[in-house]
């Protein structure tokens, strides 16, 4: 009996793990597909947009993170996207990447 309970323990620790492991790319993925929206609304070219796409990634290791970053930097470039429409943005790109990252993608 005690095996069927460690055997569901063990099922459901690794559920949670892979669960926690698509979440942590699916937020990854969302701040580069966010990096490159940005870069675009910036003018930037797809080679710039890409680099940018990386420092946005960084930034959700820093206090403030990835919103924090963007609505700064889309503000210094003049642009009218306030801190809402980007949180919107990013809740769309969020469905998007985990789309993505479940296709493997």
């Amino acid at each position: 009996m005690d095996d069927v309970f460690e055997a569901r323990r063990k099922k459901n620790e690794d559920k949670w793990a892979l669960d926690e492991a698509l979440k942590f790319k699916a937020l990854a993925r969302r701040a580069k597909l966010l990096g490159l929206w940005a870069g675009a609304e910036m003018g930037m070219t797809p080679e710039e947009a890409g680099a940018y796409a990386k420092t946005v990634v960084a930034a959700d290791l820093r206090p403030g993170g990835v919103l924090a970053k963007v609505t700064a930097d889309i503000a210094a470039n003049g642009l009218a996207h306030g801190e809402d429409a980007i949180r919107r943005k990013m809740e769309d790109l969020l469905k998007l990447a985990e789309e993505q990252v479940k296709a493997g993608i």
